[in-house]
């Protein structure tokens, strides 16, 4: 949720996009007490993927917060969202590709380079090469010289960002398996520039972004800051090395305010936006934790929100 330069990762994805089984499929692995995800060789048997592949899978549900970030036991998330009786098991419900994204470029310590693109990088249109160029400078600036990864490292996160949200480019060197688009590609948060070997990723209205959903990010981000009121523009620019909704949502300001609204009318009670000082400012006015604002998306239980 926070930028620390000293707990930092890059390239463990072993250069596979996010997968629309992988989740689902590895976290059933992990709650399987007979069987060890971190064992090579069964896992390979037992996921029907290559060593690569079974790596991949725990790293991304890692970096998704579907498991502890120091071992591969199931998160508090995990087991509400992925379990077989959670809110949604086989990610039907593209709500939950919203929560993943929001969870996974909050993960500064997991998904680096993630965290920044979605926090710091601001350039609407860009190509393949500006966005390594940017990443390398941004490591330049503000992670010290051990934590740094290899160029190729680098470059490989720089490239699997725009290809999942994306989708990657059909051509001959290119499997039909691994053109299959990324779950994230739904959301388009990056989308490919018309005619150019660029791509787009600028602020938009989100009507697919549910209130609840956004909800849950924002009561997250005030929970983690230990905050009950937050000006409205950190809520849409990263200040002080935290994540930020509208940045990582791609929310023009218009947006991120019409949201606000909706989630303060969603659950009456527990949020006002107030101008102090000329200021406009969130206040958080009744105790509520972020995962209500889950059961009143996917279960639409607004008393225990309220309560």
């Amino acid at each position: 949720m926070r930028f620390n330069s000293e707990k930092v990762a890059f390239g463990r994805h072993e250069t596979f996009s996010l997968r629309y089984s992988w989740l689902p499929k590895g976290f059933q692995a992990i709650t399987d007490k007979d069987f060890d995800i971190t064992d090579a060789d069964s896992a390979t048997v037992r996921l029907g993927v290559g060593k690569n592949m079974v790596s991949a899978i725990r790293y991304w549900l890692r970096a998704c917060r579907m498991v502890e970030q120091d071992c591969m036991s199931p998160s508090k998330l995990g087991g509400l969202i992925l379990a077989k009786d959670g809110y949604d098991p086989y990610l039907e419900d593209e709500a939950t590709l919203w929560l993943i994204h929001w969870l996974l470029a909050t993960n500064s310590e997991q998904a680096t380079a993630w965290f920044w693109f979605f926090n710091k990088f601001h350039r609407p249109e860009f190509t393949g090469q500006e966005l390594q160029s940017a990443l390398s400078d941004f490591l330049k600036e503000s992670i010290i010289q051990g934590k740094r990864p290899a160029t190729n490292t680098l470059k490989s996160d720089a490239t699997l960002i725009p290809r999942m949200y994306a989708g990657a480019k059909q051509t001959l060197k290119i499997s039909l398996e691994e053109s299959l688009d990324s779950p994230l590609a739904l959301l388009r948060l990056i989308t490919r520039a018309t005619g150019e070997k660029g791509f787009v990723s600028k602020p938009e209205s989100r009507p697919g972004l549910p209130v609840g959903i956004f909800a849950f990010a924002v009561t997250q981000l005030m929970q983690h800051k230990n905050v009950t009121s937050i000006p409205i523009e950190e809520l849409l620019y990263s200040r002080d090395e935290y994540a930020a909704p509208g940045s990582i949502f791609r929310l023009t300001e218009t947006d991120l305010v019409t949201k606000l609204e909706q989630m303060v009318y969603a659950v009456k009670g527990m949020y006002e936006i107030r101008e102090t000082a000329g200021i406009h400012q969130l206040y958080m006015m009744s105790e509520v934790v972020a995962e209500d604002y889950l059961k009143y998306h996917y279960l639409g239980i607004e008393q225990e929100v309220a309560a």
